[in-house]
Parts: C-alpha cells; sequence; structure tokens
C-alpha cells in the first residue's frame, strides 16, 4: 500500500515528520518497507526559459535554441521537439544530469556539427508519463531558474507499507489515518472535510438505472446511480499527481476517480459506458461457455460458480475483480452508471484463484470491504464525478442488503494486565477504542460495539460475544505502545535442565549431521508439487483444494520430485556434480512420514591424470549413503536383507531396497531413466530415500567397553563359489558369517565374476572370510572344520565351491 505524505494529510491533521510518521507506523504493526524520495531523481531539472528557436543548417528536423536557466549567459541546446518555440517555457536538464525516463547522463555533445549543451526533456524523460510527442509546456508564470520538483509539487514522500492479510480496514489512506490518529499522531478528519465538500449529499434528479442482484450469496447488495452530460478526458493534474506518485499510470478522468477512491477509502467501485449497456445491470452467476473480455485485454472463461454482472446481452464484468472492456469509458462517453456493490470475500477469492487473475479490487474485496460504506462511497464518487467532469446526477438504485451487522464483545479491561502484563488506565484504554471506532459502553463487564470495517475482531454473526475479548486487547497494546511490554524472563528451575529434542528431532540431527559430513548439500524444497510430478512417483494422495497456484496443488508423495527437480535447476548452470539432500515430510493416503532422501548427479570423481576419464554415480554409491545413514541411526546395518524395489520410478536391476523383518528401511539405486524424462534431467542420478518413521526405536544408550585388541593373529581364507545368477551376494555373505559366529570375524565380497565357462544363468562369487582365534593359535584341522562350515553353509544356498 503505497500513498504521498501529503495524500495523508488529507485526512489526518499533523504536524509530525516522515520520520515520527514512519516511526508511528512501524509501532502500530504497519511495517514500513521503504519511504521513496520522487523529488531525489528529479532535484537537477531547472525551469527554464526559449529566447531563440532557429533552424539546424544540417537537419529540418532539428532546432537550435538559446535557453536562459536564470543564471549566466544562455545555454546552446539542439533540440528535436516539434513544439519548442521561442518565448516558451519548459524543464532543462543541464549537462551531468542524469535523465531517469531515458537511463543517460547529459554531457557536451556535438549533433549535426552543432554544439549542445543540456536538454528541454519530455514528461516521458522524467518518468511523469508516457508522452514523448514534444518537451514539457510551463505556464507563463513559472520561475526561470527554480527547481522543477518545487514549483511542480513533485518533492512528496512516498510510504510503501506492507499491510498484513487481518488489517482490509488499512488498504486506503483513510484507514492508516485512522490508525495514526489513534496512535496519538494527529487529528482524523472527517469525510467531508478531507474531500473539501459542505455533505456527502448529493444533488439528484431522475430515476436511478435498473440494477438487481440475482445472486445474493456472491453480490449481496448492489448500489448503482447515473450520471448524464459528463465530458471524459484527461483527469486533472492533482489527480494525475496521486496516482503517478503510487506507480500508478492516469487512464482518464471517470477511471482515475474510482482507483482514486479505491485507494484513498479501500472502496472499489466501477463506471460503465451506459451507451454500451443494454437492459437492466444484474449481478448473477455466470452461465456455462460465457467469456469475459476484461480490461487487461485477456479473455476470461467463467463458470457457474463465479459472480458476474450482465446486462441483456453481454457479460459485462468479473464482479469484484475486474471489469469488461466492452463497456469501458472512452473519449466519446457522455452518459455513465457507477457502480458500488458488496462481494462475498469468499466467493471472491475463489474466483480470483480458479482464473488467476489479480487485481487491487481482489485484493479488497477477498479481504473484506466496509459492508456499510456503500452510500457513502457512492455519494463521494459522484461528487468527484460531478465536479470534473460535469453532469447530473440521478437518484440511487439500490438492491439487495449489505450484511451489516452489529458485532458486539464482552470486555474487561483487566485482561490487558493478564494477558500482556502491562497496566492500561482504563480512561485510556477507552479512548483508544473510541478513536479506533468502537462503540465502549462501561459495565461489568463492558460491551465493545466493533465498527463495520473491522472484519478481523470478534466472531462474524455474533451479537454478544467473549470471542475478540482478545483482538481488543490487542487493539489496546498496539496503540499503548508495544514498546512499553517489559520483556520478563520465565523462572528458571533449580537443577540441571532436561533435555527438549524429541527422540525424532535427535535422530533427524544425526542423519542430517552424517549426510552433510559425507559431503552432500542440504536442500529445502516446496512440499506442494505440480500433479505431473507427484504422478511419476505414485501419484498425490494429498490435493488442495485452494493452492497458491496450480503448480503447487499437490502435496509430495516422495521428497524426491523436488530434488530432481533441483538437480534440473543446478545442471542447467552448469554444475558437474550435484549431491543434494533434504529431510521432511511425505503425504501418504495413511498420513505424514517423515523421510531423508539424497540424489546423486553428474560426476562422482572429476578427470584427472591419475584416474582418467570422469566417473559417474551408480547404485553402489547410493546403497553406501544409504548405510551410512542407517548406521548413523542406530539400524543394525549387519541384519539388513538387500530385496529388489517395489516402486516403478526404480531402475530395475540397477536399484534395491533395505529391510529388516517386515520393515521397510530405505530405497535405493538408479532412477529409473522414463522418471527422470518427465522431470527433463539428463544422465543418470543415483539417489536414496530413508523412511525415518520405519526405523527400529533406539533401545537406549550403552557405555562403550573397554578397547581390548585381539591378541592373536587373524587368519584369512578366500572361497570362491558358483551360484545362479539370481541369487544375491548379500545372502551368500550372510551365510558364511554365521557359519561359525564364534571364530568368524567378517567376511567381504570382492570378486564377481560371470562367463560362458560357468555356463548359462552361473556366476561366481568370491568372498574373503578373517577367522580370529580367541584364546590360542588355530591348527590347520581347526581352520579346515571352519572352512567346510563355510562351504556347508553356501551349499544351503545352491552354491558350490568352485573348482
Amino acid at each position: 500500500m503505497k500513498f504521498s505524505l501529503s495524500w495523508l494529510k488529507e485526512h489526518l491533521e499533523t504536524s509530525a515528520s516522515i520520520e515520527e510518521i514512519s516511526a508511528k507506523l512501524v509501532s502500530l504493526g504497519l511495517e514500513v518497507e521503504g519511504i521513496e524520495d520522487p523529488a531525489a531523481k528529479l532535484s537537477a531539472f531547472t525551469i527554464a526559459e526559449v529566447l531563440t528557436a532557429e533552424r539546424h543548417p544540417q537537419a529540418d528536423k532539428l532546432q537550435v535554441l538559446s535557453v536562459s536557466t536564470g543564471s549566466g549567459e544562455p545555454m546552446q541546446v539542439v533540440c528535436g521537439a516539434p513544439n519548442a518555440r521561442a518565448g516558451m517555457k519548459g524543464v532543462f536538464g543541464a549537462p551531468g544530469t542524469f535523465v531517469p525516463g531515458s537511463g543517460i547522463t547529459l554531457k557536451v555533445a556535438a549533433i549535426r556539427g552543432v554544439e549542445s549543451r543540456g536538454m528541454m526533456c519530455s514528461m516521458r524523460e522524467l518518468e511523469l508519463s508516457e508522452e514523448h510527442d514534444g518537451v514539457i509546456e510551463l505556464p507563463a508564470d513559472a520561475p526561470v531558474g527554480g527547481r522543477y520538483v518545487d514549483w511542480a509539487g513533485l518533492s512528496d514522500p512516498v510510504f510503501d507499507v506492507a499491510i498484513t492479510p487481518n488489517r482490509q480496514d488499512c488498504m486506503g489512506v483513510r484507514g492508516i489515518a485512522r490508525d495514526l490518529a489513534a496512535g496519538g499522531l494527529g487529528r482524523l478528519k472527517s469525510l467531508a472535510e478531507a474531500y473539501r465538500i459542505e455533505t456527502l449529499a448529493v444533488a439528484r434528479a431522475g430515476a436511478g438505472p435498473d440494477i438487481r442482484t440475482d445472486d445474493p450469496a456472491g453480490c449481496p447488495a448492489f448500489l448503482a446511480c447515473s450520471v448524464n452530460g459528463v465530458s471524459n478526458g484527461p483527469s486533472h493534474p492533482w489527480l494525475q499527481q496521486k496516482l503517478r506518485a503510487i506507480g500508478q499510470k492516469p487512464i482518464s478522468a471517470l477511471v482515475d476517480i474510482t482507483n482514486f477512491i479505491m485507494f484513498d477509502l479501500g472502496r472499489p467501485l466501477h463506471v460503465y459506458d451506459r451507451a454500451k449497456l443494454s437492459g437492466a445491470l444484474v449481478a448473477r452467476k455466470a452461465k456455462a461457455g460465457e467469456q469475459v473480455l476484461a480490461l487487461n485485454g485477456k479473455t476470461y472463461a467463467v463458470d457457474e460458480t463465479m459472480t458476474v454482472i450482465a446486462d441483456d446481452d453481454d457479460v459485462h464484468d468479473i464482479g469484484g475483480i475486474m471489469g469488461g472492456a466492452h463497456s469501458g469509458c472512452s473519449e466519446t462517453t457522455t452518459d455513465v452508471l457507477i457502480e458500488c456493490a458488496y462481494f462475498d470475500p469468499e466467493s471472491i477469492a475463489r474466483t480470483g484463484q480458479k482464473l488467476l487473475l489479480t487485481s487491487d479490487a481482489r485484493t479488497r474485496f477477498e479481504r473484506g470491504v466496509d459492508p456499510a460504506f456503500l452510500d457513502d462511497g457512492l455519494a463521494i464518487a459522484t461528487h468527484l464525478v460531478l465536479a470534473l467532469c460535469g453532469g447530473t446526477a440521478s437518484e440511487i438504485s439500490r438492491a439487495g442488503q449489505a450484511p451489516v451487522e452489529m458485532r458486539t464483545v464482552q470486555y474487561r479491561p483487566a485482561r490487558v494486565l493478564g494477558l500482556v502484563g502491562i497496566d492500561v488506565a482504563e480512561d485510556e484504554q477507552e479512548a483508544i477504542l473510541t478513536r479506533l471506532g468502537f462503540g465502549v459502553t462501561r459495565g461489568s463487564p463492558w460491551s465493545v460495539t466493533v465498527p463495520t470495517w473491522r472484519r478481523d475482531v470478534g466472531v462474524a454473526g455474533a451479537t454478544e460475544s467473549w470471542d475478540g475479548e482478545a483482538d481488543l486487547v490487542e487493539e489496546v497494546v498496539r496503540i499503548h505502545g508495544l514498546d512499553r511490554v517489559v520483556s520478563t524472563p520465565l523462572a528458571r528451575a533449580e537443577g540441571v535442565a532436561l533435555p527438549t529434542a524429541t527422540p525424532a528431532q535427535k535422530l533427524e540431527r544425526r542423519v542430517r549431521r552424517v549426510l552433510a559430513a559425507r559431503g552432500n548439500h542440504e536442500a529445502v524444497t516446496w512440499s506442494f508439487l505440480p500433479p505431473a510430478q507427484a504422478d511419476a512417483f505414485g501419484g498425490a494422495a494429498w490435493t488442495l483444494e485452494n493452492p497458491i497456484s496450480t503448480d503447487m496443488a499437490a502435496m509430495r508423495p516422495s521428497l524426491l520430485p523436488g530434488l530432481l527437480a533441483a538437480v534440473k535447476r543446478n545442471a542447467d548452470r552448469g554444475q558437474s556434480s550435484v549431491r543434494l539432500f533434504e529431510l521432511g515430510q511425505r503425504y501418504l493416503a495413511d498420513g505424514e512420514h517423515a523421510s531423508a532422501a539424497l540424489v546423486l548427479a553428474g560426476e562422482a570423481q572429476a578427470r584427472g591424470w591419475q584416474t582418467g576419464g570422469a566417473t559417474g554415480f551408480d547404485a553402489y554409491d547410493a546403497k553406501a549413503e544409504a548405510l551410512a545413514v542407517l548406521a548413523a541411526a542406530g539400524a543394525p546395518v549387519d541384519r539388513l536383507i538387500v530385496a529388489p524395489p517395489a516402486n516403478a520410478w526404480w531402475h530395475p536391476g540397477r536399484s534395491g531396497r533395505l529391510v529388516l523383518g517386515k520393515a521397510v528401511l530405505a530405497d535405493f539405486g538408479i532412477v529409473h531413466p522414463a522418471t527422470l524424462a518427465a522431470f527433463d534431467v539428463k544422465g543418470i542420478v543415483a539417489a536414496v530415500e530413508i523412511y525415518l518413521d520405519a526405523l527400529p526405536p533406539a533401545r537406549g544408550r550403552k557405555s562403550r567397553g573397554v578397547y581390548a585388541p585381539a591378541t592373536l593373529q587373524p587368519v584369512t581364507r578366500d572361497f570362491a563359489f558358483v551360484a545362479d545368477d539370481t541369487l544375491a551376494a548379500d545372502a551368500l555373505v550372510r551365510a558364511a558369517t554365521g557359519a561359525d559366529k564364534a571364530l568368524i570375524a567378517g567376511v567381504r565380497l570382492f570378486d564377481r565374476f560371470a562367463g560362458q565357462s560357468l555356463g548359462i544363468g552361473k556366476v561366481s562369487l568370491a568372498i574373503e572370510v578373517t577367522i580370529q582365534p580367541i584364546d590360542k593359535s588355530l591348527t590347520d584341522a581347526e581352520i579346515e572344520a571352519v572352512s567346510a562350515k563355510v562351504i556347508a553353509a553356501a551349499a544351503k544356498l545352491g552354491a558350490v565351491l568352485r573348482g
């Protein structure tokens, strides 16, 4: 929300400085994001008079001007503006001046052989409008040599204030002025005083326009009046200046008036050209197949859930969001209809989200405008139209009933001390609430009537309720001063503080630490996904009825889609190696599930003179990461079984699933090429997904035993077994390990071979078995006995010792 200082002072009588106003806004909960000084970029431009204008000797469309700047000798300026002439006054930029509209710094230059020392400027070059047909012409009484910004009244600071969604009353300058006045920074002027009129009443003659509302849910109240005999052209300079100051482009007097009232009072309106209407103007639900060509030049297909404004022939307006181009006002407009309606906030929000259409009107209507400000808003708009465009106003036509509800909150002043810890006198509390527009009746408890523009206080529909008491405490405290709330630490219990982290939080910390220590980078991606990306991972069990956008409509069934999208972005920016992990929630049909995921893409090892060419990641890299995480999490990795993956997004034969009993702890391997294609990711991507909520619970931390290295030399024996190629090497390792649990200290697979010499469907698996004597050296016979047990254990799996 932007407004200039002079605009604010039209509603607030105050002598406060810019700094005081800014500080007070922040203390009231209205964050000042910035204060713009438009004079800064135009301060160097001065008012100058053209003394002579002669034809350029080398160019028919250029003139050589002699310009008086009010000091020193006249300046010679080469100018191509068709309206430049002797005797006119305009805006001059001397050499060294930066021209904001052109992005250049002026310097002395020769143009077609004639020296030019500066520039006479147009409106577009000063970023005051898009007009560039000629240089700015100023009145004859403009003071030569004076600063243009001072003479034109452009040295007016502009505040940029962030408005939270609950403060819809501050979506207009008057609402902000009301807060400042309540905070003691001045006096809030009456509406008549602010608009310099004696009364809001308008002299009216003739019947009002034919209107009605056939959609009382979407448009409960619809008011309108006609103004005949208007003259629509460029709006008055004061109005254009106000709109330009806040970044709005002036369009025409009629349109500028409605925009001004929207930003000034938070009340959107719309003006129709009556000559373009046929029959009654009706607020109704749209019909299937209807379309609206909006003022932004785009055509929108509306449906039966949306409120539109239509006549007998056409749909003219997406109700409360944007008007239609067909019935808009132009320079030829002479008779207008001014619409002032109340639209249901929820209906406006749903329509805007469906159409992906935002506007200043939607921003206000979906937050909730004041339902009691229809007559006054229409009256003010009519005053401005009559003052700036002329004409005769009709009576007001009314359809429907605005949902004006008088909410009353039961309030105990002592709750300020109980909830916030500061003591505010009852008289001051009453004064604060009264200045904010609340009606206060003292009693036990107090009865406080909520103003119609404060939708955020109390419960809608409640006539007498304790709900809202805390809202009133908040109002009192923010006006009294949040800086007066004393920071008081909570009492600390004696003794050693107990740990506050839950087991799940401790687990996440360990997992995060081990993944980062292994050279991976943590990422944070959205929990929302495009539905197509969720479909690549089995589809979304959870979808949003009210998504931020269509690309964020599905809750992620896996953490991998977000990481794959990150891989794509990094690869597009030239990253040769990507190692990303994330901890978060998966959203499945049976609820949320804590998970960790990792992706490995690009080069696992860069090329070098020792290593040769660059190598990529494979399934074993992913498995190593998975086992490291599970070991850090306390899972018994030596008891895990590797099973085939169950999901289609893993590459068959190049991926696996780590299982403990019936619990699936992790999936790892290479992501299926078809899945990568859905994300437009090139190459090979290895990935891991660890299901943290499936890990066995920690059984308590055991103290580490005394380090006791073996006193006897271990013995190693190598075995090569021929088995079916369907036999998992992991199964052979586990079988050999369990052949003699007392003496076998470890088993390691070190070779895998497949060839025609072994036969079709056969493979050779070679393992190294470490035998550790306990209390005496082993004899050859004892070693052979252990070897025999290993061979027997392998035989049970169909593995035969290779000859």
